[in-house]
């Protein structure tokens, strides 16, 4: 199995998304996958145009001279891509969004209807990768990622394609905390990402116990939100001080 994983963070490689990423796919390529984390922050990827050039005048092939058409063989070339983002605004961040704008390409510009009656455009390829979805975000609450969830399953019904699988973390900043209180809760989580990606490889899905494990939030939602306003209370007074 060929997995790619694409992290939408801003952070790039020091953000919590890459901390999710890079352990889900230490367990996939200890199951015998190749796999790869890409980082969008350090891809040059313009806006979708809307020109429709890709479809009439360089059909599969975007006329933008940017990283997209060689990602997009990545894309093409994996029989799992990862969509990894912090959660923005209750949805992908601007990166991600701007390199899944770009997809266009790969779909025909005709119309045709799904096994539910949806339209959609019809498909270029015989075959699409599958999505997984690897997400987190700074507060407390896993119905923060209720629109993300939705989103991704549109998305893969547009792609041909079927989300294989979906993590989602509350209080992604605890990844980073070095408190030797957390660091016992901290290192659990992440062994369960890599028993995830163990998983998914030999028998195609996360199992139940793993993937309620990786849904049990690191902290309770009263200690964690009442710290991060402590947190933020200290932040605001060093800026009125040192006004």
């Amino acid at each position: 199995m060929k997995i790619t994983a694409f992290n939408g963070s801003p952070r790039g490689r020091n953000s919590n998304t890459a901390i999710m990423v890079e352990e889900f796919l230490k367990g996939a390529e200890e199951a015998g996958a190749s796999a790869e984390q890409i980082y969008l922050s350090e891809k040059k990827i313009g806006f979708c145009r809307g020109c429709f050039n890709c479809w009439t005048v360089t059909p599969g092939k975007c006329i933008i001279k940017d990283d997209m058409n060689e990602l997009l063989e990545k894309v093409m070339d994996s029989d799992l891509i990862i969509m990894a983002t912090p959660l923005y605004v209750d949805g992908v961040a601007a990166m991600l969004k701007a390199f899944m704008d770009r997809f266009l390409p790969l779909l025909d510009p005709h119309f045709e209807k799904d096994s539910n009656g949806e339209w959609r455009h019809t498909g270029r390829f015989e075959k699409y990768p599958d999505i997984m979805v690897i997400s987190n975000c700074g507060m407390s609450g896993r119905k923060n990622f209720q629109p993300l969830k939705l989103h991704f399953s549109k998305v893969a019904r547009n792609m041909h394609s079927a989300v294989a699988a979906e993590i989602y973390l509350e209080a992604g900043e605890l990844l980073h905390n070095r408190s030797v209180v957390l660091k016992p809760l901290i290192s659990n989580y992440r062994r369960h990402l890599r028993i995830a990606g163990e998983e998914l490889v030999t028998s195609g899905a996360i199992s139940e116990k793993t993937a309620a494990q990786l849904a049990k939030p690191l902290l309770k939602d009263r200690f964690y939100m009442r710290e991060a306003n402590r947190y933020w209370d200290r932040e605001l007074k060093k800026l009125k001080q040192n006004s």
